[in-house]
């Protein structure tokens, strides 16, 4: 009987040895391994939603527990970042494990020179209105008038026609629309391509017989890839569709919104405002209205341009996931982790920026903040500084943004006083909204004057 059970005890000792090997396996890889970031506490099933109103309450959270932090919305596992140092690491050191998807086509690679008359004739157009108003005396709802203007040169662009004449469809937003109803969208971006896809039809059967060819818009330039067997950058008619919404989206609200929180913030600050105007009248002169080539002679402007999306940064938060396991800070990301990048704490880290609540222009005069390409230091190369994020996925409507904030606030500045409140000299408030893109909590209305006489031809 003995005998039996020593056999008993022999056969499973090779089990129990093996059962060591293994959980001391398993425990030296999980020591080895770097540890999650600080955590706020969280609660059963939803996490730390209970926390999370975004940017600014992202901010308190920072402040307590660091500059990397680890939650749950719901029980999907999220970080966030909110400096410089950390939001380097994410966004360019390991750039190839938090990517998400592959790069979306960006806006850069697009002939938007060709179309500069677009914009243009819009904000001739958009000029001419708030003179009408000017001269009736009427108030104007600068923030939906913007937003037209903004989706009226991004349709034209994209589509070669007028997407908004009514305010109501100014109220409402192209972008919006086009989210609220993708099915008609669908139905409408397939007629408004087989309409382009006929035009090019003929154009080509006229370029054979010699005749010049006609203007294209982006939707040309999108069927051109899509219809070169060559071409690196192969799209899917699926793509175009989303690459036309994507744009939309990344380019009229937060432009819009841009342009409001300048005007609001020279409103606020009659110094600068003066400051810019005097810049303005000695570059451009006391009559003429203000073109995009004129912006890279305004250093002033460019410095206002800077600070105005320093603070208010066209998107607060970049929002990325984890493809596989990385180390950021010392700590480590799961994969399939949501990253959350603060660029409205980034812009006001009082370690960087002195007196960051403070409107300054003056803080970017200095030579670190004026490349030989005016506004590159934009593009996501100073991380202490990413209005439209950085890498591969920055923002597709920076270049749109580039082009139409400087010369629309400039234009606006230039051609009419701004009057808000009782006797028009009332301040601004200066609350914000609540989403994703930064809106304010409440449109900015203003009576304007005309500031010229003889008014500038428009």
């Amino acid at each position: 009987m003995a005998n039996l059970q020593e056999q008993e005890y022999l056969l499973l000792l090779p089990f129990f040895l093996a059962s060591i090997i293994l959980f001391r396996t398993i425990f030296n890889k999980v020591q080895n391994k770097a540890p999650l970031p600080p955590s706020p506490p969280a609660l059963p099933i939803i996490g730390h939603i209970h926390h999370l109103i975004p940017h600014q309450a992202f901010h308190k959270l920072s402040t307590r527990y660091g500059p990397l932090i680890y939650f749950f919305i719901g029980s999907k596992p999220s970080a966030l970042a909110s400096t410089p140092d950390v939001a380097k690491e994410i966004l360019k050191t390991n750039e190839a494990y938090i990517l998400n998807r592959p790069k979306v086509a960006n806006l850069d690679f697009l002939t938007y020179e060709q179309l500069s008359h677009v914009r243009h004739e819009e904000i001739r157009r958009f000029l001419r209105l708030m003179l009408k108003k000017s001269m009736a005396a009427e108030a104007v709802d600068v923030g939906a008038e913007l937003m037209r203007l903004a989706n009226n040169i991004m349709s034209r662009m994209l589509l070669r026609q007028r997407c908004s004449d009514s305010k109501s469809e100014a109220d409402e937003g192209f972008g919006k629309r086009l989210k609220d109803a993708h099915n008609r969208f669908d139905l409408m971006m397939e007629r408004i391509m087989k309409e382009h896809e006929d035009e090019r039809n003929k154009r080509n059967e006229k370029a054979v017989d010699g005749d010049h060819a006609a203007e294209k818009d982006i939707l040309d330039i999108l069927l051109d890839k899509y219809e070169d067997e060559r071409s690196e950058l192969r799209l899917t008619r699926e793509n175009k569709k989303a690459f036309i919404m994507n744009i939309f989206r990344a380019g009229t609200d937060t432009s819009s919104a841009t342009v409001e929180w300048g005007l609001s913030e020279l409103i606020n600050h009659p110094d600068v405002m003066e400051k810019a105007r005097q810049e303005i009248n000695i570059v451009v002169g006391k009559n003429r209205v203000v073109e995009e080539s004129n912006f890279a002679n305004l250093p002033y402007l460019q410095a206002v341009i800077k600070e105005v999306l320093r603070l208010h940064p066209t998107g607060p938060l970049v929002v990325r996931e984890s493809s596989e396991d990385c180390t950021v800070a010392g700590y480590r990301i799961p994969a399939k982790t949501r990253v959350f990048v603060n660029l409205w704490l980034i812009g006001r880290d009082p370690n960087h920026w002195e007196n960051p609540r403070e409107f300054r222009p003056e803080r970017f005069l200095s030579e670190e903040w004026n490349p030989e390409i005016p506004m590159l230091d934009l593009r996501g190369q100073n991380f202490h500084l990413l209005p439209f994020g950085s890498g591969r996925r920055s923002c597709p409507g920076a270049t749109f943004a580039l082009q139409f904030v400087p010369t629309t606030l400039v234009a606006i500045i230039k051609c009419f006083e701004l009057r808000v409140g009782d006797g028009g000299n009332g301040p601004v408030d200066m609350d914000e909204g609540p989403g994703l893109t930064l809106p304010r909590a409440n449109s900015l209305v203003c009576v304007t004057v005309a500031r010229l006489n003889p008014f500038p031809s428009i």
